[in-house]
């Protein structure tokens, strides 16, 4: 009798075997030696992969700042929503009170206010006004600077600077497309709002304050900064250009790395590293914002309150520095995500400390009689089309969310995250052998339940010793 080899069918199968593979490692040795590397198509797809991945995360950072042009200048609620804050900031309050403080002072004159002194006693005040002329100037002064801090802080001067703001949103937009007009103009490189309503109601403060020359002046207009800028031209031209380009140029980005990903051989790889250099391209932009605001406030005249242009440029900013935090957050998830899902040894250990938990979870539920009935083998049949849903519902809803955050981004993702955590829980098998006191584990008979012990339930009867019966 023939007697057979372990891995063969009989005593020549193994050396065919053998023969087989020499052969194909020595044609493979020959490909290797004659220069077969991988053909030059697939180099050319690599290169193009790598160029466009590059490009759309160039152009992830001048997608936030074009959208946030775009919604500046374009969306009126969406401008009144950046300035509105800036009414009950301290450091611009405090701007403003000044600014008009300076323009009403320039406009009283300490003689003025002996109109209603009598003719007689007039000289003699005169005369003592010569030696205490600067306590005076310097007591009237902070009388009318208390009057307009009492103005610039009240819930009137918010609700006027928000309804202002308004109206004049067409002239911002004229302004910072080039051209001025209206309550923002463009003066000598500086963006300015005219102070005239908030002098107005500072007159009227200090005529009802018992100062009676207030009345008698004249209507003052007033500038205060807004913005300044050595080249106001290049940045007009800047915010027209990002305006027109604020819609389309995130949708090219995203078509960029979306190709550049079909592109690569290994996709998830160049899904990872696109996510992750978008999230490290805008979190260049966000550092550059810091960059620019020291710059942009060491170039401020002597004249402009420091305190309240950096308050200005942190309020006219926020939202996109909002957008770069959700991009960044957004960028993190989704090459986390990949990476998790992917083949790699040590996501597998995650996944598998991940399935681990939620199994022993499920079978402390099973062991205490909490059973899934026909929800867990509905979930487990169709578990795939169920997580699919899931991701949808949270794309979906990151998608429809008006202007999500960072904070929202990572609130989807751990609702997400936890929905998962169910479906899994849902899905897993029953605990082998685990008994419930209260019944079955997903439909499946158990010893000791009613239906199983009792007759009358319609189980069977419990086993034991038969009891002998005579013939």
């Amino acid at each position: 009798m023939t007697g057979t080899q372990p891995g063969g069918t009989g005593g020549g199968g193994t050396d065919d075997e053998l023969s087989v593979l020499h052969a194909r490692v020595a044609e493979l040795e020959a490909k290797v030696a004659a220069g077969g590397e991988r053909p030059k198509r697939h180099r050319v797809r690599h290169f193009w992969a790598a160029v466009l991945i590059v490009l759309g995360c160039i152009l992830a950072p001048l997608s936030l700042v074009a959208t946030w042009t775009a919604d500046i200048v374009g969306n009126t609620d969406r401008y009144v929503d950046t300035v509105a804050p800036l009414a009950s900031d301290a450091d611009v309050q405090a701007a403003v009170a000044n600014r008009a403080t300076d323009a009403v002072m320039q406009h009283i004159d300490l003689n003025s206010l002996l109109e209603d002194v009598a003719p007689d006693d007039r000289p003699r005040l005169t005369k003592a006004l010569g030696k205490l002329s600067d306590p005076i100037e310097n007591a009237v002064r902070s009388f009318v600077h208390d009057k307009a801090l009492d103005v610039v802080s009240s819930d009137a001067f918010e609700k006027v600077w928000t309804e202002a703001n308004r109206k004049i949103h067409a002239s911002v937009d004229k302004a910072l497309t080039g051209s001025g007009g209206g309550a923002v103009k463009i003066n000598q490189n500086t963006v300015t709002l005219d102070l005239a309503p908030v002098i107005e109601q500072v007159k009227q403060r200090l005529v009802d304050a018992g100062l009676g020359v207030a009345g008698k002046i004249p209507e003052i207009h007033t500038d205060f900064t807004l913005v300044k800028a050595d080249d106001i031209g290049r940045l007009k031209t800047g915010f027209r250009l990002l305006q027109l380009v604020g819609t389309w140029l995130p949708v090219l980005g995203i078509i960029l790395l979306a190709v550049g990903i079909w592109l690569s051989e290994h996709r998830r790889r160049a899904l990872v590293a696109a996510a992750l250099g978008v999230a490290f391209a805008v979190v260049l932009l966000g550092v550059g914002l810091t960059v620019f605001r020291v710059i942009y406030l060491d170039a401020l005249p002597e004249g402009v309150s420091q305190p309240a242009a950096g308050s200005v440029y942190d309020t006219l900013v926020r939202f996109l520095r909002q957008s770069v935090r959700t991009v960044a957050a957004l960028g993190v998830v989704i090459a986390v995500s990949a990476w998790l899902t992917g083949p790699g040894r040590r996501a597998g250990v995650l996944r598998g400390m991940w399935h681990s938990g939620i199994g022993a979870a499920r079978t402390t539920a099973d062991r205490a009689g909490l059973r899934t009935g026909p929800v867990g083998p509905f979930v487990r049949r169709r578990r795939t089309w169920i997580v699919w849903i899931l991701v949808a519902a949270a794309v979906l809803t990151y998608v429809l969310w008006s202007y999500p955050t960072g904070l929202v981004v990572l609130a989807l993702a751990l609702a997400l995250l936890f929905a998962l955590a169910i479906v899994d829980f849902l899905a897993q098998e029953p605990a082998v052998g685990a008994a419930a006191p209260g019944g079955p584990v997903d439909g499946g008979p158990t010893h000791g339940g009613p239906a199983a012990d009792d007759p009358a339930e319609g189980g069977p009867a419990p086993a034991g010793p038969a009891h002998p019966k005579g013939p």
